[in-house]
C-alpha cells in the first residue's frame, strides 16, 4: 500500500476508522513512499490509549489493526541518503608486494580482468550505490592512475556525475615541519586533508565512506551505511570470514551479541592469533563452514560519522597514522564500533600471487566474480577499440578482450588484455596477459623483424605457462616460459623478467629475444 512515512512525536492514541488506514500524532516530516521500511528493532504491541513517553515514534494504523498499535519507542527510522555520504579512496602505499607489477604505477593503476584497473572497482561501487561525492588520495607512482581518472570519471566525456565530484588529492607538501612529511599511513593521509571535509561544499555530509583502491569485489555501500544508521554506531568495520592459513594478514575482531566489536586485533602471529578465534557459526555460517572460517577478518572497508573521524584524527588520537592498527583498536574501548558481516566475493589484491589467482578465477565457469552484471556494471576508460579478431584459435576458459588479433594460437585458463596480438602456434596456459597501451602498424612489425628486433606481442611458436605479461611486453619467437625448475623466487631485471611466488612476470616494455627459454 501507499504510506505516509512520519516522523510523530508526543502523546499517541490508537485511532480506529473503519474507511481508511489512520495515522495519529504531530507531524513533523513525512513523505509518500511506495516501499518497504528497514526496521531497527523488532516490532512490539501496546494496548489500546496506551500513552509513550515524549520522544520520537513512528506508527503504521491499518484497517487490519483494530485493537493494538504498533510501535517503537527510543528509534528513529533513518533511510541512508547517498548524497549525505563522502567516499574517500585510499591510492595505497608503495605496493611492494605486487613489485614488479607497481614499478611504474600505483597499486590501483593495475589493469585486472582483461580490461579494467584496480582502481575501477571502488569506483564503479560509488557509482552503483549512488554516491557521487568521491576522493581518492594518491602518494606514489600516480601519473597513470590521475590519467586513468581523468579519462574515464569526469564531467566531459566520461561517466556523468551531475552535482557530485570525483577530485584527486595527490600528496603535498605543505609549511610547517609536518608539512613537510609525506603520507605516514591511512589515518594520516585522510588527516593531511581534514581541511578538506571540513570545507563549506561538504557540511551537509554526514557519514564517510573509507576504501581501499587494491581489492576485487561487487557492494552496495548504501546497505553498509543503512546498518551503520540503523544500530547509531560512530564506526562501522566491514568483515568477511577468514580461514586459518590467511588469518594472521588481516585486521581480526571479536563481537558481542549486539554486533558490536569489543577486541579488533591488526595481523596477529602465534598465541595473539589464535586468541582471536571466535565462533562465526553466529554470522549465519555452518558449522562446516565455521570450523573451517574461524576468524573475523576486516576488509579495511570503514564508515564513520564525519564529526567523529574529524575528532578522532584530530584530538582523540592526533599521533596514530593507520586505520587499521591504530584507529579502530583505539576507539574500540570508547566508542560504538559495529561489525557489518559482509557475505560475498571478496579478495585483497596485495600480492602478486593473490593478484595473479583473482585474475584466472575471472576464467572459471561458473567465476566466483563477475564484472558482467547488467544491473551493476563495472566501467572503465572508453578505448574505443575495433572487436577482436581470431583465425584458427582454440580458446577453453579464457577472457579475450577487446582490440586483439589471435593467428592460431591456442588459449586456456588464461586472460588475453586489449590490443594483444598472439602469431601462429603460440600457446597460453595459466597466464595474465595485460596487452598493451598503443599498436604498432603491419609496416612497422615487418620492418622491425626485418632488423632482428621482437614487435609487441608474442611471436610464433612461443609456449607460456604460469605466467603475468605486463603491458607493451616484446616476446620473440620459439621463446618457452614454463619455469620447469620450479624457481619460487628471481630478480632477472636485466633480461627482463622477475619469479615471485613461482609466477613469472614479464616486465612492462620488456623484451623477450627469440629462442630464450625461463
Amino acid at each position: 500500500m501507499e504510506s505516509l512515512f512520519a516522523n510523530m512525536k508526543g502523546s499517541l492514541t490508537t485511532i480506529i476508522n473503519n474507511q481508511e488506514d489512520a495515522f495519529w500524532g504531530e507531524k513533523i516530516s513525512g513523505r509518500l513512499i511506495n516501499k518497504g521500511f528497514r526496521w531497527c528493532k523488532s516490532f512490539r504491541s501496546v494496548e489500546k490509549g496506551r500513552k509513550f513517553k515524549a520522544g520520537f515514534a513512528f506508527s503504521v494504523l491499518t484497517r487490519d489493526i483494530n485493537k493494538n498499535l504498533l510501535s517503537f519507542e527510543d528509534s528513529i527510522f533513518e533511510e541512508a541518503d547517498p548524497k549525505a555520504v563522502v567516499s574517500v579512496i585510499l591510492g595505497g602505499g608503495a605496493g611492494t608486494r605486487l613489485f614488479p607489477l607497481t614499478s611504474r604505477r600505483a597499486k590501483p593503476a593495475v589493469p585486472i580482468g582483461g580490461c579494467y584497473r584496480l582502481i575501477d572497482v571502488p569506483m564503479s561501487n560509488c557509482i552503483n550505490s549512488g554516491i557521487r561525492k568521491i576522493f581518492i588520495l594518491t602518494q606514489f607512482n600516480s601519473f597513470s592512475l590521475n590519467r586513468h581518472l581523468a579519462r574515464t570519471y569526469n564531467f566531459g566525456n566520461g561517466v556523468g556525475f551531475g552535482d557530485g565530484f570525483v577530485e584527486v588529492l595527490a600528496a603535498t607538501q605543505t609549511p610547517g615541519d609536518e608539512g613537510k612529511m609525506w603520507f605516514q599511513g591511512t589515518a594520516d593521509a585522510v588527516r593531511q586533508f581534514i581541511w578538506v571535509f571540513e570545507n563549506q561544499k561538504n557540511k551537509n555530509v554526514e557519514h564517510i565512506l573509507i576504501l581501499s583502491g587494491d581489492h576485487l569485489y561487487r557492494m552496495d555501500y548504501m546497505d553498509f551505511v543503512q546498518k551503520h544508521i540503523d544500530t547509531n554506531a560512530d564506526i562501522t568495520v566491514s568483515c568477511v570470514p577468514m580461514d586459518d592459513g590467511r588469518a594472521s594478514d588481516f585486521g581480526l575482531m571479536k563481537i558481542d551479541e549486539t554486533g558490536r566489536i569489543i577486541q579488533f586485533a591488526e595481523k596477529p602471529k602465534g598465541p595473539a592469533l589464535k586468541a582471536m578465534q571466535v565462533d562465526t557459526s553466529i554470522l549465519g555460517l555452518s558449522e562446516l563452514e565455521a570450523a573451517n572460517f574461524r576468524y573475523m577478518a576486516s576488509m579495511g572497508v570503514y564508515v564513520f560519522k564525519s564529526d567523529v573521524l574529524l575528532k578522532l584524527l584530530k584530538s582523540a588520537y592526533p599521533s596514530c597514522n593507520d586505520f587499521g592498527s591504530e584507529i579502530i583498536p583505539s576507539a574500540v574501548r570508547d566508542h560504538n564500533v559495529q561489525a557489518y558481516l559482509f557475505s560475498d566475493y571478496w579478495e585483497d589484491i596485495g600480492t602478486v600471487k593473490s593478484f595473479f589467482d583473482a585474475n584466472l578465477a575471472l576464467t572459471e565457469q561458473p567465476p566466483k566474480f563477475d564484472f558482467n552484471d547488467p544491473k551493476t556494471p563495472f566501467y572503465t576508460s572508453a578505448r574505443f577499440l575495433p572487436p577482436t579478431k581470431v583465425d584458427k584459435c582454440r580458446i577453453v576458459d579464457a577472457i579475450i578482450s577487446h582490440g586483439c588479433f589471435l593467428r592460431e594460437c591456442t588459449i586456456q585458463h588464461s586472460i588475453v588484455g586489449v590490443r594483444s596480438r598472439l602469431d601462429y602456434g603460440v600457446k597460453f596456459k595459466d597466464t595474465m596477459m595485460m596487452g598493451a597501451d598503443y599498436y604498432q602498424t603491419e609496416s612497422e612489425i615487418t620492418s622491425l623483424l626485418a632488423e632482428g628486433k621482437v614487435p609487441i606481442g608474442v611471436g610464433p611458436n612461443t609456449n607460456i605457462q604460469n605466467c603475468i605479461i605486463d603491458k607493451n611486453a616484446k616476446i620473440g619467437k620459439d621463446v618457452v616460459i614454463l619455469n620447469k625448475e620450479g624457481v619460487e623466487e628471481a630478480d632477472r631485471s636485466a633480461e627482463g623478467f622477475y619469479i615471485r611466488s613461482g609466477i613469472t612476470v614479464i616486465m612492462k616494455n620488456a623484451t623477450i629475444k627469440d629462442g630464450t627459454v625461463i
